[in-house]
């Protein structure tokens, strides 16, 4: 419970964010997650789903949501997934 106004104000301020930052971190994560499936399963339309993906991690990192580190470190495994992948055929 906020004891002052400015912390009553922040204590909103935050909700509106976390509200805000849920979206993008989440489409994210579900964009990562399918395209991690894809790749595993073999699947051709696996290259496709990365590239969304990649797509996602850097609208989060553009946002603030995720670092851009985090975001790239992300990127930079999902592509080394699929071209381990891609070479294994």
């Amino acid at each position: 419970m906020p004891n002052t106004k400015s912390a009553e104000k922040r204590t909103r301020q935050n909700e509106k964010r976390y509200a805000r930052n849920r979206v993008y971190r989440s489409s994210a994560r579900t964009a990562v997650k399918k395209a991690r499936t894809l790749i595993d399963a073999g699947n051709p339309e696996a290259t496709e789903a990365v590239l969304k993906a990649v797509k996602a991690l850097d609208v989060a990192a553009q946002k603030g949501v995720i670092h851009a580190n985090n975001a790239a470190r992300r990127k930079s495994r999902l592509m080394q997934a699929l071209h381990k992948a891609e070479a294994a055929e």
